[in-house]
């Protein structure tokens, strides 16, 4: 799996991977790039039928969590990083999860913003998937924008055309991927030092689920950000930034 992706930033500086959302792009992050290209080299990629991304070839209901795990990891051989540090939102997070539990070596620092180590049901996964498989992602957009900003955000229109625009089959694999991840009994074993966010108005993965990262993985930090639903990065990017640097700066380690 060759996932699309992009650079940012000083050629020799210490990377960041990002990871994005559920039926958003690579350019979810665009609100952090400012803050974070100036002094690291930012790593982007889209999920399969996302963006850039074809979907998945070959039978992608059984795409997985570490699959996309493994299409990161296959990013970081092709570009000779050894060592990165990594952030991701929902979806992303639970990639940034599942790498920092497969090669610990790898992950040298982890922001796990607006995600779970369990997102709901499997049956209701399964649901979404056959729904977007028949009828595409049009008819979840109204559904979304309450699930990913508070009322009134003004650019939600942006970020839900991520999702207009999604491979129904690439998106409905993801959701596949999800209605089976599941690591709250090996949250102790992640070693990287790790920030969680949470909005504090998130429907979809609320602070409780952040509370049980931050309770799990030793050692790591819980920022709630006010005023901010699903898609935090993108409604709060002050307060989201600051956390999000401050912790890169303070937990880089050289591998």
């Amino acid at each position: 799996m060759i996932l699309h992706h992009r650079f940012d930033g000083p050629p020799d500086a210490p990377v960041v991977v990002l990871g994005p959302s559920l039926g958003t792009t690579l350019d979810l992050w665009e609100p952090q790039l400012p803050a974070l290209t100036r002094t690291w080299r930012v790593l982007r990629y889209d999920l399969p039928g996302h963006g850039g991304s074809p979907a998945a070839s070959g039978p992608t209901r059984d795409l997985t969590v570490d699959d996309l795990a493994d299409g990161v990891l296959a990013l970081l051989d092709r570009a000779g990083l050894e060592s990165v540090s990594y952030a991701g939102v929902s979806l992303g997070g639970a990639v940034g999860t599942t790498l920092a539990l497969r090669a610990p070596d790898r992950v040298a620092s982890l922001v796990l913003c607006c995600t779970s180590a369990r997102f709901g049901t499997a049956e209701s996964w399964h649901e979404r998937a056959a729904l977007v498989r028949a009828e595409g992602t049009k008819p979840l957009a109204e559904a979304t924008r309450r699930r990913w900003f508070t009322a009134g955000f003004p650019h939600a229109e942006r970020y839900l055309d991520m999702l207009r625009d999604a491979d129904p089959e690439g998106y409905a694999a993801c959701c596949d991927a999800l209605a089976i991840f599941d690591v709250r009994d090996r949250l102790g074993e992640v070693r990287a030092p790790a920030l969680v966010i949470a909005g504090a108005e998130d429907p979809a993965t609320p602070p409780a689920h952040a509370e049980v990262l931050a309770g799990g993985i030793p050692d790591a930090e819980l920022l709630v950000v006010p005023r901010a639903a699903h898609l935090a990065t993108a409604e709060r990017p002050d307060v989201v930034n600051e956390a999000i640097t401050r912790h890169l700066t303070t937990r880089w380690r050289t591998a």
